[in-house]
C-alpha cells in the first residue's frame, strides 16, 4: 500500500508561546508577538478593500440558472447610499437594523451600510422565524433590541413571523411576496443620496462603536444579545492576518453556507473576505437532506481556496466528494486549507477527507481549527503550525491572553485581548458574571496541553465543564469527548449524541442519526422512525459501540445503552443550534421520558443493550 501523500504547503506564522504562573495555581499563555496595528472601523476596511480591487469581484449569489454577481466597484455605491438612508430614518444602537432573513447580497449590503454610518445591525436565526412554531425566541429579541428596521428578503415566507412580533418598526423588503402593506421596497433604500452627515458618521467610527448584536443561547432558554464592537472584529482580522501570511499569496475564494447570525460565518468568513478583498461565493445550501445537493452544487462550479465548514458539514459533503470523482477535482483544485470549528471533527471524517483529497490531487489538503465563542470575534486560539489528527485548537493568537484554572481535575480556559465583547445588551447582570477579577471572560470550556513540556504544540479541547458529570461511583465522564468518539466509531450512521448517567452506575446514550449514511447501510429510502428500528442500523450501532467499549476500559467511557431517537433535535426547545452544535444539558431536561427508558430495570425492545467486552 502506497506511503501518504505529500502535504500540499501553507505558509503558517511560526508560534511563539509563553507560559507563566499566575495567582492560585493558574497558568497565563501569550503569544510573544504583539497584535499589529490596525483601522478600528469595518467601515473603512470595507473602503480599504474596494480601493485594492477596485474592479474585482466581491460577492455572489444563485440566480437561477447563473451568477449574480457584484465587484467592489459597483458595491461601494450601494452601500454608501443605503447607509445615508439608514442615517435619515434616526437609527442607532437604542433602534437598531434586525435582519431576519438568510445570507444574500442584499443583507450583505446591508450589513455594511450599517456598519458604514455607525448604526448596529443585528442578524438572527432564520429558524427563529421560519421553523419555529411559538415565535417565543423571536419575540424576545424583538423586544430587547426595539428596532427601527426589520429587513427580509421576502415577506412571503416571513408574514407569519412578522405578525407574530407585531412591530412598530420599518419594515423593508427585496420581494414583498406576501402583498403586506407599509413595506418598503429594498430598492428605495438605495436611492439615498449620500451627504456630509454619512462623512460624518463614517469618520466618527472608533474601536467601541457597536456594529452588531449577535445572539447566543447558551446555556439558557432564552438568547443573550452579544455586544460586538468595531474594535472587536477588526482586531480578529489583524489577529487572523498575522497567523496565516499564506492569504496574501493568492486571491482568496470563499464558497461559504455558515450563517451570518453566527460569528463563525459572520465575523471570521464574511470579515475574512473583506480584510483581503477577496470573494464571497453565498452558498443557498445546507449540510441537511434537501439542501445538501445545493453546496454539491456550487462546488461542481466554484473552487474555493479556503473551505470553511463545521463537523456536521463535512458528514453530509463526504459521501458526494467519495463518489463522485469531477466533484472532488473541483473541491481540491485550489484548496489551501481545510477548516473546522464549532464543534469537535471526528477523527474518521479527518481520515476520509485526507483519502478524498489524496485521490482527487495526489496531495493531502492541510486541515487545521481554532477556538472561540461569539464573545471573541471569535478567533481567540488558533493551530497555526501542521497537525497530523483532529483534536488540537492550537495557541494563543497575537494579542490574547489565556487564563488557564484548575477546576477539579480539568483546567477551565479564559481569555482577555482587544477581541473580546464588552458584555451583553441590556443585561449588566449577565456581563458580571461572564467575567472574573482580572477581566478575563470565562466561556466555561476546559482545555489540556496536547504536550505540557512544549505549550508552542498547542492546547486540546477538553468539553464544556457544564456538560461533564459524575457516575454513582464518584467518576468524572468527559462528556464532549466521548461524544465524539462514539460518533465517530459508529460512522456514518450517527449525527449527534446526548451522553447520560449522571448519579448512575454506567453510561448510557440518546443517539440521532444521519439520515444520509442510515439510508445507505439499509440500501432504501426511509424516514427517520423507520430507521430508528431498522435491523440493519441497529446491528450496525450496537456492534460498532462495542468494539469502542472492547478498546477502553473504566466505566466512564463505556456506553453501556443506546436509544435511538426516530426525530431530529429542536430548535425550539434550544436542543440545537441552527450551526449544528448539541446543548447537551437542556437536551437531557427535555429528553427526561428517553433517559428513563434508556436506564430502566427492564428495557424496552428499542433500547440497545452494549456489551463491554465484544
Amino acid at each position: 500500500m502506497p506511503g501518504p501523500a505529500r502535504l500540499r504547503p501553507i505558509a503558517y506564522a511560526r508560534p511563539r508561546i509563553v507560559c507563566e504562573a499566575g495567582r492560585n495555581g493558574a497558568l497565563h499563555c501569550r503569544s510573544r508577538e504583539p497584535l499589529g496595528p490596525h483601522d478600528p472601523s469595518l467601515a473603512r476596511l470595507f473602503r480599504a478593500a474596494v480601493e485594492r480591487n477596485s474592479a474585482g469581484l466581491f460577492l455572489a449569489e444563485r440566480d437561477g440558472g447563473g451568477w449574480r454577481k457584484l465587484t467592489y466597484a459597483a458595491a461601494r455605491p450601494l452601500v454608501d447610499a443605503l447607509a445615508q438612508s439608514l442615517i435619515e430614518r434616526g437609527l442607532s444602537a437604542e433602534r437598531p437594523v434586525m435582519v431576519l432573513s438568510a445570507n444574500g447580497i442584499d443583507h450583505a449590503l446591508l450589513m455594511l451600510a450599517g456598519h458604514t454610518a455607525g448604526i448596529p445591525v443585528a442578524p438572527i436565526s432564520v429558524a427563529y422565524s421560519l421553523q419555529s412554531q411559538d415565535h417565543a425566541k423571536l419575540k424576545h429579541i424583538a423586544a430587547l433590541l426595539a428596532p427601527g428596521l426589520v429587513y427580509v428578503a421576502d415577506t412571503g415566507p416571513f408574514a407569519k413571523a412578522l405578525a407574530a412580533l407585531e412591530l412598530k418598526a420599518e419594515i423593508v423588503a427585496s420581494r414583498n411576496g406576501a402583498n403586506m402593506e407599509d413595506v418598503t421596497a429594498f430598492d428605495r433604500l438605495t436611492q439615498g443620496r449620500p451627504g456630509p452627515a454619512l462623512d460624518q458618521a463614517a469618520a466618527s467610527i472608533g474601536a467601541d462603536t457597536i456594529a452588531k448584536f449577535l445572539f447566543t443561547s447558551g446555556s439558557t432558554s432564552l438568547p443573550k444579545g452579544v455586544v460586538n464592537t468595531h474594535g472587536m472584529l477588526t482586531a480578529n482580522q489583524q489577529q487572523l492576518a498575522q497567523i496565516w501570511p499564506f492569504l496574501d499569496e493568492a486571491p482568496l475564494v470563499l464558497l461559504d453556507w455558515l450563517p451570518w447570525n453566527h460569528t463563525f460565518g459572520a465575523n471570521h468568513n464574511f470579515n475574512l473576505v473583506l480584510r483581503h478583498a477577496g470573494t464571497l461565493y453565498i452558498d443557498g445550501g445546507k449540510p441537511v437532506p434537501g439542501l445538501i445537493d445545493e453546496t454539491v452544487r456550487n462546488l461542481g462550479e466554484v473552487s474555493p481556496t479556503v473551505y470553511f465548514n463545521v463537523p456536521a458539514g463535512y458528514a453530509a459533503l463526504l459521501p458526494f466528494l467519495e463518489r463522485d470523482e469531477a466533484l472532488a477535482r473541483s473541491f481540491f483544485r485550489t484548496l489551501r486549507l481545510i477548516f473546522y470549528a464549532g464543534a469537535a471533527l471526528p477523527q474518521d471524517l479527518w481520515e476520509r477527507l485526507e483519502a478524498v483529497s489524496q485521490r482527487a490531487t495526489g496531495e493531502r489538503v492541510p486541515m487545521t481549527s481554532s477556538w472561540g465563542t461569539t464573545e471573541t470575534s471569535p478567533l481567540s486560539t488558533a493551530a497555526h503550525f501542521m497537525i497530523e489528527r483532529a483534536g488540537p485548537i492550537g495557541v494563543p493568537v497575537p494579542g490574547v491572553e489565556l487564563k488557564l484554572v484548575p477546576t477539579g481535575d480539568k483546567l477551565e480556559v479564559r481569555v482577555r485581548g482587544p477581541h473580546v465583547t464588552p458584555g451583553y445588551w441590556k443585561r449588566p447582570d449577565l456581563t458580571r458574571a461572564a467575567f472574573d477579577e482580572d477581566g478575563f471572560y470565562k466561556p466555561g470550556d476546559a482545555v489540556r496541553f496536547a504536550d505540557p513540556a512544549e505549550p508552542a504544540k498547542g492546547i486540546v479541547f477538553d468539553g464544556r465543564l457544564a456538560e461533564d458529570f459524575k457516575l454513582a461511583t464518584g467518576t468524572w465522564v468527559a462528556v464532549g469527548v466521548l461524544r465524539v468518539a462514539a460518533l465517530a466509531a459508529a460512522s456514518p450512521a450517527l449525527q449527534d449524541a446526548i451522553i447520560a448517567g449522571e448519579n448512575r452506575e454506567w453510561v448510557g446514550m440518546l443517539a440521532w442519526l444521519n439520515a444520509a449514511g442510515c439510508r445507505k447501510l439499509v440500501g432504501c429510502e426511509a424516514a427517520l422512525p423507520e430507521l430508528a428500528r431498522h435491523p440493519a442500523v441497529r446491528e450496525h450501532v450496537g456492534r460498532a459501540i462495542a468494539r469502542w467499549n472492547a478498546d477502553h476500559g473504566g466505566s466512564s467511557q463505556r456506553i453501556a445503552r443506546v436509544l435511538l431517537l426516530p426525530d431530529a433535535p429542536s430548535i425550539d426547545a434550544n436542543e440545537i443550534t441552527d450551526k449544528g452544535y448539541i446543548n447537551q444539558r437542556l437536551a437531557l431536561e427535555r429528553r427526561k421520558a428517553e433517559v428513563e427508558r434508556l436506564f430502566a430495570p427492564a428495557p424496552d425492545a428499542d433500547v440497545l443493550i452494549v456489551p463491554a467486552r465484544s
